[in-house]
């Protein structure tokens, strides 16, 4: 197939039914040679920070020395960014032929797969075919019933801040979601996780007490910023000096502070990191979409946050870098989102928002949107496009203004391509 096929063919409506469930994934990679078996992974899950996470986790590797693959959901800007080892993306001529390897396989199966699970297949023999000595796995979602959840145990299971998010499969409490991220949690295995509230440790170590697993919990305590600038923060910690990550978002600190400690639990277990490394490795992280800035005149910012858990860490990041100065927002959304909450932590910092359609099936109606903020006494304006929106709130802010874009990770590449016309 050409790789327009390829895609199409990932895409296609036969995968598009959402079913909890390995048994399927588990088929795929057994007619392909189980090729997760030969892998070693750090399997990443929680509601936000994943992709920061595992980003900083694969950038300290990749310094080591060791072959790192990453495994993303979902992409940004290609759909090739799912996969990649050492920062390059899979080649779209390898995607075409995983796939065509695939295809009788999955076409073949009584109980059809879906989409996401035809992808970490193709992930796993992808990583398995080049030789990747570890891959840092990030969870699609949730953590007991997802796909990627079909590794044995991992070098190191991190679960990244626990927040409410699909609720609907994961539970409409704390501890109820983060019992579903302690799935990622296999016996005899090492756990990182970001600090959570009692009853959300207590849901972790019961699941390291059934299941052997050693449970390290990352002590903020001797985390000390000391800076945070548009062009990345700098901070102290677990005796690192002055660490640089060059990502704006103020809560990024906290982020690389879990993946410093999943990687000295990496060592622990043999994998040779060295303090160095970690420093140079987190100086060196790419992660775009996340509190991302794409132009300076206007200061023109791209983040993804899409739950009030992340909406709550921007708006901590906006007030951090331009304090009670009044912004303007370009927003588009899920509809099957809490959108009413979010709404109500933006409302506060706005100036005028633009609203428009993420290219998504489940995308709120961007006069709807509207809506709900004038009803927060905002000036909102739905738009017929993302480039009409972002046209028209880079034109009211000006050169010397701060445009921000948020609310979904699916209108993320349109928001990009839409803004660096400004740029040229």
């Amino acid at each position: 197939m050409s790789y327009e096929s390829t895609l199409a063919y990932i895409g296609s409506a036969k995968w598009q039914k959402s079913k909890p469930g390995l048994e399927r994934t588990r088929e795929l990679l057994r007619c392909l040679g189980n090729p997760e078996k030969q892998l070693k992974f750090v399997h990443v899950a929680g509601t936000n920070g994943k992709g920061s996470t595992c980003a900083c986790i694969a950038s300290v590797l990749q310094q080591a020395g060791y072959r790192t693959g990453l495994y993303i959901s979902p992409y940004i800007n290609r759909f090739n960014e799912r996969m990649q080892i050492n920062g390059q993306e899979i080649s779209d001529e390898e995607l075409e032929q995983i796939v065509d390897e695939i295809r009788p396989f999955a076409d073949a199966m009584e109980d059809a797969p879906t989409e996401f699970e035809v992808i970490t297949a193709v992930a796993m023999k992808y990583f398995y075919n080049n030789g990747a000595d570890i891959v840092v796995l990030e969870v699609g979602l949730g953590g007991e019933l997802d796909s990627t959840n079909v590794i044995d145990t991992p070098e190191v299971a991190v679960i990244t801040a626990i927040g409410l998010d699909h609720t609907a499969l994961l539970g409409n409490t704390l501890p109820e979601v983060a019992s579903a991220k302690a799935g990622i949690i296999k016996p005899g295995g090492l756990v990182c996780a970001y600090p959570a509230d009692d009853d959300v440790t207590a849901v972790f170590e019961k699941k390291c007490r059934e299941t052997g697993a050693s449970l390290t919990m990352t002590d903020m305590s001797s985390l000390a910023v000391k800076a945070v600038k548009l062009d990345g923060c700098t901070f102290d910690f677990g005796g690192l000096k002055n660490v640089f990550v060059p990502l704006a978002g103020s809560y990024q600190p906290w982020n690389a502070s879990v993946a410093i400690t999943a990687c000295r639990l990496l060592a622990s277990r043999g994998w040779k990191i060295t303090d160095d490394d970690i420093v140079s490795g987190l100086s060196k992280v790419h992660w775009p979409g996340r509190f991302e800035v794409l132009l300076r005149h206007p200061v023109f910012i791209l983040d993804g946050a899409h739950n009030p858990h992340g909406i709550k860490a921007t708006v901590a990041s906006l007030k951090e870098h331009f304090g009670d100065r009044k912004l303007t927002f370009v927003m588009g959304v899920m509809a099957d989102k809490d959108v009413s909450h979010m709404v109500g932590m933006i409302a506060p910092l706005a100036d005028r928002i633009y609203t428009a359609r993420p290219d998504n099936d489940r995308a709120m109606d961007p006069m709807d949107l509207a809506w709900q903020f004038h009803l927060e006494g905002v000036a909102a304006l739905p738009c017929p496009s993302i480039q009409r929106a972002v046209d028209e709130a880079i034109a009211h802010e000006g050169p010397d203004g701060v445009v921000v874009a948020l609310g979904s990770l699916y209108f993320s590449s349109d928001i990009r391509r839409a803004a660096m016309k400004h740029a040229e």
